[in-house]
């Protein structure tokens, strides 16, 4: 899989938050389409480092950790 780091050089429509960070902030990960991409980023950080991941991409990771044995992914 490829990423690229990016310092606010996409800003997508809207970012959604993993449903596992805690409602406590601090520990949040999001996740944001721009184009054929995914973009990544954790909110402690915000727009200072964002990772880019391909659509096809994402989707096999995302498939692969459903399949695992140990995930809790609704």
């Amino acid at each position: 899989m490829s990423n690229t780091c990016l310092v606010g050089a996409e800003s997508p429509d809207s970012w959604i938050r993993s449903s596992y960070s805690n409602g406590a902030g601090g520990e949040c990960v999001e996740c944001a389409r721009a184009g054929d991409r995914v973009l990544l980023r954790d909110t402690k950080v915000g727009d200072a480092l964002v990772a880019r991941v391909g659509a096809s991409a994402w989707r096999s990771f995302v498939h692969a950790v459903r399949q695992s044995p140990d995930a809790e992914i609704a």
